[in-house]
């Protein structure tokens, strides 16, 4: 898919769907929770854990640390995975505080700071991709299940690909732009859990004419 394809793409979502207006937090350190919790599990459920976090004054990487790992994974059990979540939630504090928090990490180069966070536990690419995008604004496409779905109904041809090798066709197609990477990115979210499903409602789907799936070719 060529770059006006892609475009157009996301002007008929944009037109089709509106503003999203993510990530939903009031912090860069709430995105890093949120994205760390969004692992296997819909956003809903995150949402309460993170509502939990804060009831208890919890919401921060000092407080997350004075915690057992017990009392963590009470907090957010919503968030299922609650165990495993904890020890990565505690992973992420450490890391975070150790290279001076938002103040220092925000004068990184995108790479060293992508490459530091892959070095912490639990937080994989698109975990590393999250953060970057909505914490940090910096210009990284973040790969998920619905991008892949619906990029790959349309025909792009690196929708299977490795990750890197997607994320970076999409960078170096659209341009490095973390405001157009934000906005796009949750429109296929959105798209993808209303309308371009599994089993997809293509009679409402904006992009139907230009989907090799849709029209059954």
């Amino acid at each position: 898919m060529n770059g006006q394809r892609l475009r157009k793409v996301y002007q008929l979502l944009f037109e089709a769907h509106g503003p999203q207006h993510w990530w939903p937090a009031n912090s860069g350190f709430e995105v890093m929770v949120g994205a760390v919790l969004t692992q296997n599990t819909a956003w809903r459920n995150v949402e309460r854990a993170i509502a939990a976090l804060k009831a208890a004054n919890a919401l921060s990487p000092e407080a997350m640390l004075d915690l057992s790992d017990a009392e963590l994974a009470r907090l957010i059990r919503p968030s299922g995975y609650f165990n495993v979540k904890a020890r990565r939630l505690k992973a992420l504090c450490r890391w975070y505080l150790d290279h001076g928090g938002r103040r220092r990490l925000r004068h990184w180069p995108t790479e060293k700071l992508r490459a530091s966070l892959l070095s912490v536990h639990g937080i994989g690419p698109e975990t590393a991709d999250d953060i970057l995008l909505y914490a940090f604004d910096r210009p990284v496409f973040v790969i998920d299940a619905y991008t892949r779905r619906l990029l790959g109904r349309l025909g792009h041809p690196h929708a299977q690909a490795a990750y890197d090798d997607f994320r970076m066709s999409l960078e170096s197609t659209l341009g490095q732009d973390e405001r157009l990477y934000n906005e796009y990115h949750a429109l296929i979210v959105a798209h993808g859990k209303d309308v371009c499903r599994p089993k997809p409602r293509c009679e409402q789907c904006v992009l139907s004419t230009k989907c090799e799936f849709g029209s059954g070719t």
